[in-house]
């Protein structure tokens, strides 16, 4: 039986990976602060990943891989990783495609510019390098061949604490006129986080190192695709008002953050939706229709009444009700 570690596992991405390995009948123990609800059947051991409120790590015990998720100090990681090192056997890091030097055009693969990182930086960094720095002392503890680089992009679906899509399905469900962020046809790239789970235990199971970018395939979905899924996984009479590109910009609307997901054609966009994930693509890779993430998470928002649960350390995302109508009103003419 395969055993695995998760330094949080709680919450979204940590979450998801405890349970897919749960159901694969793995031997799963979840490290973490006792603010949320560990996974059924996960051992459960408290600590304090910073050492401020418990011990760092688990005093004791083996595994065949560790999972961390961390994007705050490298330092932490660094710290967590040394430990573990000889306890181990692989060490799976969640870092982001954020780590790739701006700009960076489509097409990107893994071998892109990196921005600048050091396993030994403390708070306070942007997120780019602290996860950059978090790869470097991920790294630098297994060395090339026993650690993994999950270098995922926009991540979607039940368990979300960032806001992005339960946002979506919350301002849909509301129904009435819907500011939608054109082109209709915009292609996006993300993960569902059940995907990343499964390719990520599949990935330990086959002793996989170094990094992988991990979203669906360009072509995937399209901003259409995702909110018309939003219509009807929320049933609400809602009316899609497609609205270009430059009137959103015109009116000083964030892309992003006051309309998740959402960014213009264009260098930003190029970056963020236009990854070549062919690497993860030949590893086994799959990914479900939009229409399933959005379902799923609908229903996973609505057994939670409407509200879900949002990170601390992120700020809210979302357009302002006052905003969207003048933006439409004008719109109107």
């Amino acid at each position: 039986m395969t055993r695995l570690l998760i330094l949080g596992g709680t919450e979204f991405v940590g979450r998801a990976i405890a349970e897919a390995a749960l159901a694969r009948g793995w031997d799963v123990t979840v490290f973490h602060r006792g603010r949320h609800t560990p996974p059924a059947g996960a051992v459960s051991l408290l600590g304090d990943r910073t050492g401020r409120d418990g011990p760092p790590v688990p005093a004791s015990g083996t595994w065949d891989a560790v999972v961390d998720t961390w994007s705050a100090a490298p330092s932490v990681v660094r710290d967590a990783a040394r430990a573990l090192a000889g306890r181990a056997g692989r060490y799976v890091y969640v870092s982001s495609r954020s780590v790739y030097a701006w700009p960076a055009a489509a097409g990107l693969t893994e071998d892109g510019p990196l921005v600048e990182g050091s396993p030994d930086a403390g708070d306070g960094l942007p997120y780019a390098e602290a996860k950059r720095g978090g790869e470097l002392a991920a790294v630098g503890a297994f060395g090339t061949d026993r650690a993994l680089l999950v270098r995922a992009g926009l991540i979607l679906g039940p368990y979300e604490n960032i806001g992005r899509l339960p946002w979506w399905l919350n301002r849909i469900a509301r129904g009435g006129p819907v500011l939608a962020p054109g082109p209709r046809e915009l292609p996006i790239q993300y993960i569902d986080v059940r995907d990343l789970a499964a390719w990520t235990l599949d990935a330990v199971l086959a002793g996989r190192s170094g990094p992988y970018d991990l979203v669906a395939p360009r072509g995937h979905a399209t901003m259409g695709a995702l909110l018309d899924a939003c219509v009807r996984a929320a049933g609400a009479a809602a009316e899609l008002r497609w609205t270009p590109p430059e009137a959103v910009l015109a009116a000083g609307i964030e892309p992003w953050t006051e309309l998740p997901v959402w960014i213009p054609p264009g260098e930003d966009h190029d970056m963020m939706h236009g990854s070549d994930v062919s690497k993860a693509l030949a590893t086994g890779l799959r990914c479900r229709p939009v229409a399933e993430t959005v379902a799923d998470t609908w229903a996973w928002l609505t057994a939670l009444g409407g509200t879900a649960p949002h990170r601390p350390d992120r700020p809210p995302v979302g357009l302002s009700v006052e905003r969207e109508a003048a933006l439409l009103r004008s719109d109107r003419g």
